[in-house]
């Protein structure tokens, strides 16, 4: 039989294609090669190569490719993008990044750009704006939403009035509930997003709301009367938004309706508002805690954050020198005894340490109401126990080690004595300042670092350098 060779060549198979950049890396960290490309497509005004890049993504990650980018190429990219770029994303950014975004560009893109917004995205923005730019822009949008947005912004900032939604669904209560289906379903610019139906008047008067799941449970010759809520969840428009976001967390509400002070339904505020609500308020808190302004952001200038950190710098300089007063008181003891300088800077530690964990637990339960003149004695006696616990296990570790240390058991007594009275004060001054200074009307996030601090020093180092100097009699 006659062998045939086989000369068939075979093509070559083709190993896998380069990989379509991702945004994020495997840590969740956005990836340096992806922010290369993008700006290379914006310095080469390839529109369609960024198009590319930053096709399905959601507002969150455009807002923070903005936020990433060099502070010349974020505008450049909302140009190319032209309409195929979502405004939300705006609302993801810093302040501060917003409003540098804001000034380069021209006012009929913003106005474009906040046309297409909900009216809660759109006041966000708006407000970024100054006065007169913010004029120029509502003057191109169409009257009804003019009149809406304009609305919105004239109610008081950090309010209910300029986090609720003007898009809203309201019947009168004698519809039935296939006249409300119906209408829903033939009506083309419905919210985005809504839990309910609002009930009201001729004179726009909230009467009540429907769930959406009981309306759809309901048999549509049933009227809204007899299904609806009369004693809806509401709010008043000019409400602050923290006491809002507390309803919210304390009745598990999806969505309120918002009222005048003539209770004329003007809006609804939802639960991914109230979101932000808390975040903004968590991190106010903290950075207040700090000493930092609860504006400061990590896009701010070099000047602006170092103006705004000076004042609680300055005030905490100020304290020291308080502090330095005490020492100064004995300083012969300390020419005596060289022991007491090496341990000093530990008691003046802890009990700053101690003063600081108390106060941050206080604050947060003022913040939040779970703190008030119905348990204040209960918990004042809770955190002094704790704190005078605290001092009796550190005082028989520090004094043991000290008085290794310096082969003096009275050093170790005199250190132990000192720390049991510092935790005990830095507890109580802990709780006791910021619930002070919140019966005085003043924010004790902002104030109680500063007073706490002075307290724990001041005591830290006179009950340690006065019972040194009585026991050793120096």
């Amino acid at each position: 039989m006659m062998e045939v060779e086989n000369n068939t060549t075979l093509p070559p198979t083709e190993g896998p294609g380069p990989q379509p950049l991702t945004f994020r890396d495997e840590e969740g960290e956005i990836n340096l090669e992806f922010l290369a490309a993008a700006a290379d497509a914006i310095e080469a005004s390839d529109s369609e190569r960024l198009q590319e890049l930053v096709d399905d993504f959601h507002e969150s990650e455009l807002g923070d490719l903005l936020e990433a980018l060099e502070p010349e190429h974020r505008p450049r990219l909302i140009e190319l993008l032209g309409s195929a770029f979502d405004f939300t994303a705006l609302t993801e950014v810093d302040d501060a990044v917003r409003e540098e975004i804001l000034e380069e560009l021209e006012t009929s893109t913003v106005a474009e750009g906040v046309r297409e917004l909900d009216s809660d995205d759109a006041v966000t923005i708006l407000e970024s704006l100054p006065e007169q730019e913010q004029a120029e822009v509502l003057e191109q949008l169409p009257a009804i939403e003019r009149v809406a947005l304009q609305r919105s912004l004239d109610y008081p900032e950090d309010s209910a009035g300029r986090r609720m939604q003007s898009e809203f669904i309201a019947v009168p209560p004698f519809w039935t509930v296939g006249q409300t289906i119906d209408f829903m379903r033939e009506t083309v610019d419905l919210p985005d997003t809504f839990y309910e139906i609002f009930v009201i008047d001729p004179a726009g008067h909230l009467l009540g709301a429907v769930a959406l799941d009981r309306l759809l449970r309901s048999k549509r010759p049933v009227t809204i009367r007899e299904i609806m809520d009369d004693e809806p969840d509401r709010v008043e428009a000019t409400d602050h938004q923290e006491n809002v976001a507390r309803l919210f967390e304390r009745f598990n509400l999806v969505s309120a309706a918002v009222v005048d002070a003539e209770n004329r339904l003007v809006g609804t505020i939802l639960v991914d508002d109230i979101v932000d609500v808390l975040e903004e308020e968590a991190d106010a808190d903290i950075k207040q805690l700090g000493g930092v302004k609860s504006d400061e952001e990590l896009s701010d200038t070099v000047f602006y954050t170092q103006r705004s950190r000076f004042p609680w710098l300055f005030a905490n300089m100020c304290t020291a020198f308080i502090a330095a007063g005490v020492i100064r008181m004995f300083e012969d003891s300390i020419q005596s005894m060289v022991a007491l300088a090496i341990l000093m800077p530990i008691v003046a530690s802890m009990g700053g340490n101690a003063g600081t964990q108390t106060m941050t637990v206080t604050v947060r339960a003022l913040a939040t109401r779970d703190l008030g003149r119905s348990n204040a004695w209960r918990i004042i006696t809770r955190e002094a126990a704790v704190g005078l616990l605290n001092g009796l296990v550190f005082a028989t570790i520090l004094g043991s080690l000290a008085a290794l240390w310096f082969q003096a058991p009275e050093i170790g007594m005199v250190i132990g004595l000192a720390l049991i009275t510092v935790l005990l004060f830095a507890a109580l001054g802990g709780i006791l300042v910021p619930l002070t200074l919140n019966r005085l009307g003043v924010d004790p996030a902002v104030s109680s670092g500063p007073f706490v601090t002075t307290i724990t020093d001041i005591v830290g180092f006179f009950s340690f350098l006065g019972i040194a100097t009585l026991w050793f009699k120096l």
